[in-house]
């Protein structure tokens, strides 16, 4: 059964469309502050302008109209988009949970999928903790936890330099100077060099995740702490398998898992793979 939008969308297109590529349109899109995101089949793709003028005309707030042109890239997470319509810039402000992100949405991604995630961030770190997020980006836990937890510190650190600058900016703008620190480094790097750090450590990136968490529990106090651990896994692999990651990584750092406090599927990653997160507590072993 169509969606809303898509109902609305093959009105506004009957007429002007064969017919019988009116269910080909999409069921919806992705809007990011005032830009609004969209993917097509390769059928429907010579009418995108026409979407495009229909979502300027009934969302008022959009000022522009991007075409998702293929799958994010590189190590970067860089999104292949093209701006169809509307105003030509891709920079805009998203306003979630009382935070805003600043971002140029044509260059670095923002997974829409994890607000429930970057909601919950917020609430569980607690006041006085020192926390390292080992993946920042431009604020995605960093900005909610710092607006509401109130920890002592949070080492942001990024290795994109774009990143950064967005992220410098999204800590200007939420009024957390002070209390998040950006970092242009690689994250194993900084955990070499600052052992012994973090009471909480965040491991927002994957897939691959796994092969970080050596350094990520070389940052860690030595009496323990917290490592939000995002990787994904085949659904026959849930919930043993990052579970025994994680307990054998943590035997060769010298900690033992004490126990899962938190663990749920954040959103499907592809047929049968699913993006995880695992609140880990370690403890001396």
């Amino acid at each position: 059964m169509p969606t809303p939008f898509k109902r609305m969308l093959m009105e506004a297109l009957r007429g002007k469309m064969p017919d019988d590529l009116l269910p080909l349109l999409p069921s919806g899109l992705q809007i990011i502050g005032d830009v609004a995101l969209l993917s097509v089949r390769p059928e429907v793709e010579d009418y995108v302008g026409l979407m495009a003028e229909f979502i300027l005309g009934k969302f008022k707030f959009i000022r522009t109209v991007c075409l998702k042109k293929g799958p994010i890239l590189g190590p970067e997470k860089r999104p292949q988009v093209e701006v169809v319509a509307g105003r030509p810039s891709t920079i805009t402000v998203h306003k979630e949970g009382g935070c805003l992100f600043k971002l140029d949405v044509a260059r670095l991604m923002f997974a829409k999928g994890n607000i429930r995630e970057r909601a919950r961030m917020a609430r569980v770190v607690r006041e006085g903790e020192l926390v390292l997020d080992m993946f920042a980006g431009i604020g995605y836990f960093s900005i909610p936890m710092a607006r509401t937890g109130r920890p002592a510190m949070i080492y942001a650190v990024d290795v994109n330099p774009l990143a950064i600058h967005y992220l410098a900016e999204n800590i200007r703008l939420n009024k957390v100077r002070g209390l998040v620190v950006p970092v242009l480094a690689d994250c194993r790097r900084v955990a070499e060099e600052l052992p012994d750090l973090a009471d909480r450590i965040v491991m927002g990136f994957l897939p691959g995740t796994a092969a970080f968490l050596p350094h990520a529990l070389r940052a860690l106090r030595p009496e323990g702490g917290t490592i939000h651990y995002h990787d994904v896994y085949h659904e026959r692999e849930l919930w043993w398998k990052p579970i025994r990651v994680l307990e054998e990584a943590g035997l060769r750092a010298g900690y033992r898992l004490a126990g899962i406090a938190h663990r749920r599927v954040v959103k499907s990653y592809g047929p049968r793979l699913y993006h995880v997160v695992l609140d880990a507590v370690f403890e001396p072993a």
